[in-house]
C-alpha cells in the first residue's frame, strides 16, 4: 500500500500503539487521547499490523483495516501508519528496534492497555521490548488486578513511573513503565465482529 512514513524530528517523543485494529473503535481513539494527555508525547502513530502472530486467524484486509482506522482516528497529532507492512516487520520488538534505527535520537514509548500487559510476557523477546523503549499502560474495564499481578509487572516493579508521574515518562531510559487508570469506553473490536458489524 506505501503510505508515506510520518514525518518525525530527533528529540520528538512518540507513542506507537500497534494492533490489528480488527476493527478500529472509538476505544482506540479514546486512549489514543489519553496518552497524548498523560504520558507527555508529541504524537502517537497507530502501527496497523499485517496480522496478529498470537491470533489464530487472521484480520480482514490491511486496506480496509487502514481506511477505518483513518475514519475513527481523526487528530492533528496522531498517524495511522502501515509501517509493519513496509518494514516486512512481524513482532513487536523487530518493529521498535527497525523504527529505532531509522530514528535515531527519536523517543519511542510504546502503548499498551492493561489487558496486553497481563500477557506480555507470551511475547516475542518481551523483555527486549522492555529493555529497550518506555511503556505506557492504560488500564481497561476488568484488567486492573491481573496486569498488576502479571509476570512483567512483577520482574520490572522497581521500574515503574507512579502514576501521577507520567508526564515524565516519554524522558525516561528504559526499562520504564507506567500505569495509569483512565476513563475507559468498554467497546472491542471482538464484540463488534462478533455482532455481525465488521466484515473482511
Amino acid at each position: 500500500m506505501g503510505y508515506p512514513f510520518p514525518y518525525v524530528a530527533p528529540g520528538q517523543v512518540i507513542g506507537l500503539l500497534g494492533g490489528s485494529f480488527d476493527p478500529a473503535h472509538e476505544g482506540h481513539a479514546h486512549i489514543t487521547r489519553e496518552a497524548l494527555k498523560r504520558f507527555g508525547l508529541d504524537r502517537v502513530w497507530w502501527l496497523v499490523s499485517p496480522g496478529n502472530p498470537l491470533k489464530a486467524q487472521g484480520p480482514a484486509p490491511l486496506a480496509q483495516r487502514m481506511e477505518r482506522a483513518r475514519q475513527v482516528m481523526q487528530h492533528p497529532r496522531v498517524d495511522v501508519t502501515d509501517v509493519e507492512a513496509q518494514l516486512g516487520t512481524r513482532f513487536t520488538a523487530q518493529t521498535i528496534a527497525a523504527l529505532r534505527a531509522r530514528h535515531p535520537g527519536v523517543r519511542f514509548v510504546w502503548l499498551m492497555g492493561a489487558d496486553n500487559l497481563a500477557q506480555l510476557h507470551l511475547w516475542q523477546d518481551w523483555q527486549q521490548i522492555v529493555e529497550t523503549v518506555p511503556i505506557g499502560v492504560m488500564a481497561r474495564p476488568g484488567q486492573r488486578i491481573s496486569a498488576r499481578m502479571s509476570r512483567a509487572a512483577a520482574l520490572y516493579a522497581k521500574y515503574r513511573i507512579p502514576g501521577r508521574q507520567s508526564q515524565l515518562l516519554g524522558y525516561a531510559d528504559a526499562p520504564a513503565w507506567c500505569f495509569v487508570n483512565v476513563p475507559m469506553t468498554d467497546v472491542s473490536s471482538t464484540a463488534i465482529r462478533a455482532a455481525g458489524k465488521w466484515s473482511s
